[in-house]
């Protein structure tokens, strides 16, 4: 079996280079933690009627309605659009996510991680 090779499976990584590889994929994992933590992500719906912005994935940062669409008599309509803006910005933030994620894993999948 060949000194410092992994397993002597022949695959050819040496066990320093696999632990220096986890090392650094394990920081970029957590600077796009925090930098997802932080992300702002915008959605609109109803042509641009409702705004919302999230944070990260899981946290609604504003909701802005444009006055002309406040009707008393349609509150159902406002409340699908506010459903719908803030689904919109949630949906695309984790596109957002998943793509970073790529970035650092290689494509390679990770359950749980996120």
């Amino acid at each position: 079996m060949a000194k410092g090779k992994f397993g002597g499976m022949g695959g050819g990584m040496n066990m320093g280079a696999m632990i220096k590889q986890a090392q650094k994929m394990q920081n970029d994992m957590a600077k796009l933690q925090d930098e997802i933590a932080v992300m702002e992500t915008e959605a609109t719906a109803g042509g641009g009627a409702v705004t919302a912005v999230v944070i990260g994935t899981t946290t609604v940062k504003s909701l802005t309605l444009k006055p002309e669409i406040v009707d008393p008599e349609d509150i159902e309509m406002l409340q699908d659009l506010v459903v719908a803006a803030v689904n919109e910005a949630l949906r695309s933030a984790n596109d957002k996510q998943a793509e970073q994620m790529k970035r650092v894993t290689g494509g390679m999948s990770m359950p749980g991680l996120f």
